[in-house]
Formats: C-alpha cells, structure tokens, sequence
C-alpha cells in the first residue's frame, strides 16, 4: 500500500473533524500532517476525483468531504489512491525452472495465490466494514486531550472552525 494511501486517509479524516462544508487548502492539510504539499495535492485531487472529497474554488476554498464522513469508507480511499487490484501480484513462478512441466499440470490454482487473494479479500472486507466516520471518532476518544486542544488551536487560528464552535 503507498504512502498516499495514509496520507489521504487522515487528510479524510481531519476533514470530517472540521464543520460539515468547511473546506481546508491542501497546503493547510499538508502542514497539518506536516507532510509534502505539493505530494498531497496530487492524492486529494484523485480523492475529488473519486467523489470522496469536493474541491471548492474560491478565496474559502480547498478540499470538504464530498459526502457524509459515514459514507466514506477506508477501502474508498484504498481504492481510489492505489487502486481496485490486489497488492499481491502472482508472476505463476511454479511454471519456471527445473521442475516446470507443461500448461496442463497447472489446472489448480496455485495455492500461495489461493490464500493471497482470500487475505486480500478478509482486509478489504474489514476496510469496507470501517467508514471515516468510525475513524474520526476513535481520534477525539483515543488522542490525549492535549494533542486534541494544539489540533483545535490550530484550527482556530487558520480560521477553519470559530472559537464558539470548539
């Protein structure tokens, strides 16, 4: 899985935290995580893209949720960064080498691609299972209470929520 992936997900999430229809430049989000502007920029305009994010124009502008955070599932994000395909790749090295034999010994498939494809199969399932709703929640019930009020502060003085609002 890329690297775009995490970024993404989180830029996600931070923009399910904010008030619905507030919307964040990318160049805010990136200094947020303390990542690469120019880098996330490419992830979030592929999440718009998807429909997962909105990008909105304008002095106000930057990226919102393109509908609700209990929409937006993980594998949504997975999907739309690295795509639909498994990140197994089989290459069928069984058919190489000494012990190779002719295309008909091979009617069953290979059992190590067998189990890769179900593995596959359980971890999408779970991402499915999981939306940014779900993962927005978790970061105000699991963060300390510290690093939530730096993140708030943060926000207020950008402008993206009112101190009434926190």
């Amino acid at each position: 899985m890329s690297e775009g992936v995490e970024w993404g997900m989180h830029a996600v999430v931070l923009l399910a935290l904010i008030p619905e229809g507030t919307a964040l430049p990318a160049a805010r989000i990136a200094e947020f995580h303390g990542v690469t502007a120019p880098y996330l920029a490419k992830h979030l305009q592929t999440l718009a893209r998807a429909g997962i994010l909105e990008a909105v124009p304008g002095a106000r502008g930057g990226y919102r949720l393109g509908r609700p955070a209990a929409e937006i599932r993980v594998v949504d994000v997975v999907e739309a960064i690295d795509g639909p395909s498994s990140a197994f790749r089989c290459t069928d090295i069984r058919r190489r080498g000494p012990a190779a034999g002719p295309a008909s010994d091979y009617t069953a498939p290979c059992a190590i691609h067998a189990v890769m494809i179900r593995a596959d199969a359980a971890w999408r399932a779970e991402l499915a299972r999981t939306t940014a709703a779900d993962l927005a929640a978790s970061v105000l019930t699991t963060s300390s209470p510290d690093s939530l009020a730096r993140g708030i502060e943060w926000l207020i003085r950008i402008g993206a929520v009112r101190e009434e609002a926190s």
